[in-house]
């Protein structure tokens, strides 16, 4: 059974910590939640504290007693190299401070473009910047972990979806517009396989890494379902929304041209290549280690339709 005392803290309340969240009070553990507004919509008994994941002390004293410590932070795209770093630092200072295991969620962005499915043991050879700001963090994350100044794990997944997902490229692009009846918008090359990721699935698995003693130390691809066409993947969306399939494109050549205007353009248009070849992540490293609980793709955008519904789109 659980010990219910054992405090587990959740840096970050966008979908990937809220995922945690979940998956952590479905295991009976008790949680306490960090953003920086002090507010979430957590169900009973799971504390929200406001701090700024940068502000070490104040860190420390939220880490405080804890067992395990997720860092699922974010930050705002054009700012990673800058606002990113100083997240992590303090986050690994607090968990090393309380003797406290850290789980990082991470992407895949480190491992630049790459022509196979990705493994752990790829080189970080991303040209991008937030890819290099990626591979860094890790770097930084696992010497510290190897320098016996803290006990850490990473976890990594694909695009993923899901509760809260919104600004997901197939977030709120693709599941309104399918609750509507109208055009979904995605961009790249439809019929190029693409791994993607039910969030709630990558927040289990993060509590898994956390929970085994034997993750500590490594990188981990948390299992997603099947990959698919990002055409099919859409499909099945409409297929579940009972609406009739319809989907726009963006070009390249057009996103490229808007991101020497607009920095978001520019950074969406510098991770093109995830779109516009097959983009697949392997796993088979931890399901060989912990299994495999991966949703299936019709259940999981069935969860997704659901909070939508909840969530509707704002005029």
């Amino acid at each position: 059974m659980p010990d219910r005392e054992e405090l587990h803290v959740v840096f970050g309340t966008g979908p990937v910590g809220m995922a945690v969240m979940r998956a952590l009070v479905t295991r009976g553990r008790r949680v306490r939640v960090v953003n920086r507004a002090g507010r979430a919509e957590a169900p009973d008994g799971v504390e929200v504290v406001d701090a700024d994941a940068a502000d070490a002390a104040r860190a420390r004293e939220i880490c405080a007693g804890a067992a395990v410590v997720y860092n699922c932070t974010n930050a705002p795209n054009a700012n990673w190299p800058l606002v990113f770093p100083p997240m992590q630092r303090g986050i690994i200072e607090a968990s090393a401070a309380a003797g406290a295991k850290l789980v990082s969620a991470e992407n895949t962005y480190m491992y630049g473009e790459v022509s196979v499915p990705m493994t752990e043991d790829l080189p970080h050879a991303a040209r991008a910047q937030k890819g290099r700001t990626r591979g860094r963090m890790a770097e930084v994350l696992m010497e510290a972990h190897d320098q016996g100044r803290v006990r850490a794990a990473i976890g990594r997944c694909s695009d993923f979806y899901g509760p809260y997902a919104v600004e997901s490229v197939v977030g709120e692009r693709v599941f309104h517009p399918a609750l509507e009846g109208k055009r979904a918008r995605a961009f790249g090359d439809l019929d190029a396989p693409h791994t993607y990721t039910f969030v709630d699935d990558f927040g289990r698995g993060l509590v898994t890494l956390g929970e085994r003693d034997e993750a500590l130390g490594q990188v981990w691809h948390i299992p997603s379902a099947e990959t698919l066409t990002t055409r099919q993947f859409i499909a099945m969306v409409f297929e579940e929304a009972g609406t009739e399939f319809r989907v726009s494109t963006v070009s390249g050549t057009r996103i490229r041209l808007l991101g020497r205007i607009s920095s978001l353009m520019k950074e969406l248009a510098e991770m093109l290549y995830e779109f516009e070849q097959p983009f697949v992540v392997g796993h088979s490293k931890y399901e060989n280690a912990f299994g495999n609980e991966s949703t299936p793709h019709r259940e999981a955008i069935r969860r997704t339709l659901d909070w939508f519904r909840e969530h509707p789109a704002e005029p």
